[in-house]
């Protein structure tokens, strides 16, 4: 069997805390916001990262998207993805690729947007990412998205080296800078970075007093208290370096010229 970083398990503990078809927090507030002023209706979009598939499933049927080509590297979660669509009645709108980590399988300006909701985490090179993005969009394309960040271009700090073997979800973490150079390095303009740590920093706060507190025997009987117990660690190590602003989710947006 595949070790995914996504299994069943971890699929059912995120969405038990964030919601049905969630693996990242705010629900379809959070996606709303990371689209703000992005009007979806009748473009084509590739979704990067796109999880079980709420958030896929949402940009066509509550953003109006045209056609949804969702895409992950972890066969469970697009299974989930691929019933969810299936099931909603979107199986003519919303594709479900499984594919190889690397350059992203769509022909030059295949697409309107390129999405992705936390999920870039796991893609060290940026810069790649950044240029394939270039590359997939139309002229006057939209790259629009949220990820976890790191402050800063230097080794982390031990409490933030911590807190990432804690989640052991191969996390390849940039800056703010980082990601603005790679944007404008491979043509985009129009850039914008918003930070998004105060906002995360009192829903993490929440979300450990979920864990930890009244809610902990629900989650226990679904989950098991060794999987909660786990899950209530690396929340214990993320929200010192929440507070700290070494860890700092940002969304950002950048346009291929017209």
């Amino acid at each position: 069997m595949e070790d995914w970083l996504y299994g069943e398990a971890e699929i059912a503990f995120l969405e038990e805390l964030w919601g049905d078809g969630y693996l990242s927090p705010g629900g379809p507030d959070e996606v709303a916001r990371v689209l703000e002023g992005i009007d979806l209706v009748g473009l084509d979009v590739v979704d990067i990262g796109c999880g079980t598939g709420g958030i896929t499933l949402s940009l066509a049927r509550d953003h109006g998207a045209a056609r949804v080509i969702g895409l992950d590297v972890e066969q469970p979660v697009c299974e989930h993805a691929r019933s969810r669509a299936e099931r909603a009645g979107y199986g003519d709108r919303v594709e479900i690729r499984c594919v190889e980590p690397g350059p992203l399988p769509l022909a030059e300006g295949a697409v309107d947007i390129v999405f992705s909701k936390d999920s870039i985490v796991h893609i060290p090179d940026k810069e790649s990412l950044a240029r394939e993005a270039f590359r997939v969009l139309r002229p006057g394309g939209w790259f629009v998205a949220s990820d976890w960040l790191i402050g800063h271009d230097h080794e982390p700090s031990p409490e933030m080296a911590a807190y990432i073997a804690a989640e052991a979800l191969d996390f390849g973490m940039a800056s703010p800078q980082r990601y603005e150079r790679a944007l404008a390095d491979a043509g985009f303009v129009d850039i914008e970075l918003r930070n998004r740590n105060a906002w995360y920093r009192e829903v993490a706060r929440q979300e450990l007093d979920r864990l930890a507190g009244p809610e902990r025997r629900r989650f226990a009987e679904r989950l098991g208290e060794a999987e909660v117990a786990r899950q209530i660690r690396t929340w214990e190590a993320m929200v010192p370096v929440l507070e700290s602003g070494e860890h700092c989710p940002h969304h950002f947006r950048a346009r291929r010229p017209g």
